[in-house]
């Protein structure tokens, strides 16, 4: 794509998660224009292992190329194993390597954030205790990043079990645990704090979240967010996902977002159910709720 074509920048860009089997520029980045995408997010490793590859580095290059030729920002998004505070010492230490996997890959291939959820208290230990873990394995890592590398970007889940972070509310202590380190950002993800007890699809409830977060992570720490609709009430700390209006958050919340100030410039990546064509209708939808 020439450079008189490229993609104008916007206040929100939007696009998806993309699959990658078979290379990320070779599959990622058509699966992206297909669908419309502004914006991609990807796995760099399996997201159910604790395998760390190597990479292909020309299919790195043709990536960073390209997303840097279409003004595509690009998000990493690290194994849903990994749990800072898990009880278990080889989880907890396979978590550290697949993080820092998860980072280099990024800023192999040109990313702007790696997401990662917040983990838990598993093994019935305190909050407490396991955010000091958190600490004791993160803050290392945190320190290694230059302000060349991509920043991390916490993810609170929907709140099951022992979650670390799930209300916003949660984030105060976590981030304070890591010492509110500046190469920290947040992902929200709609569909996780809607399940977690954030009713978004309340009046001014998207207001409301947005307001609290900047309260209580700052302004500027909201680096991404995953529109997901929910196909469970509010409060049901289920993570299932849907297709953007078409669950118990509906259309309209996804609007507010992009009239918050705490959103200017945040892209949205969709991860809702289907395939390429359904990813297309989402991200069409919320392009329409953006208004452009």
């Amino acid at each position: 794509m020439s450079s008189s074509s490229r993609v104008p920048p916007v206040r929100n860009p939007i696009g998806g998660h993309v699959p990658v089997a078979g290379g990320l520029a070779a599959v990622g980045v058509p699966y992206a224009r297909a669908m419309g995408a502004e914006a991609l997010q990807v796995f760099v490793a399996n997201p159910r292992g604790w395998a760390t590859p190597a990479g292909d580095p020309r299919q790195d290059e043709l990536f960073r190329a390209a997303c840097a030729e279409e003004g595509l920002p690009a998000y990493v998004h690290a194994p849903y194993l990994i749990n800072p505070g898990s009880h278990n010492e080889n989880t907890a230490r396979l978590s550290v390597v697949s993080l820092r996997h998860s980072l280099r890959r990024a800023a192999a291939i040109g990313a702007r954030g790696v997401v990662v959820h917040t983990g838990s208290a598993t093994g019935g230990r305190s909050r407490g205790t396991a955010l000091a873990q958190v600490r004791e394995l993160l803050l290392p890592l945190l320190d290694e990043l230059t302000d060349d590398d991509p920043p991390l970007l916490l993810e609170p889940t929907a709140g099951q079990g022992a979650s670390l972070c799930s209300l916003v509310a949660d984030l105060g202590p976590y981030l304070e645990a890591l010492e509110r380190h500046p190469r920290l950002g947040i992902c929200l993800d709609t569909c996780h704090v809607f399940a977690a007890g954030h009713d978004l699809a309340a009046p001014g409830g998207v207001k409301a979240l947005l307001d609290e977060l900047e309260e209580t992570a700052g302004p500027g720490r909201l680096r991404l967010i995953h529109a997901n609709d929910s196909k469970d009430v509010a409060g049901a700390h289920k993570d299932r996902h849907e297709n953007v209006g078409a669950g118990h958050i509906g259309a309209e919340p996804f609007a507010d977002l992009f009239r918050h100030p705490a959103t200017e410039g945040v892209p949205l990546i969709i991860e809702t159910p289907g395939r390429a064509e359904g990813h297309a209708a989402d991200v069409a939808r919320l392009k329409e709720l953006r208004g452009g």
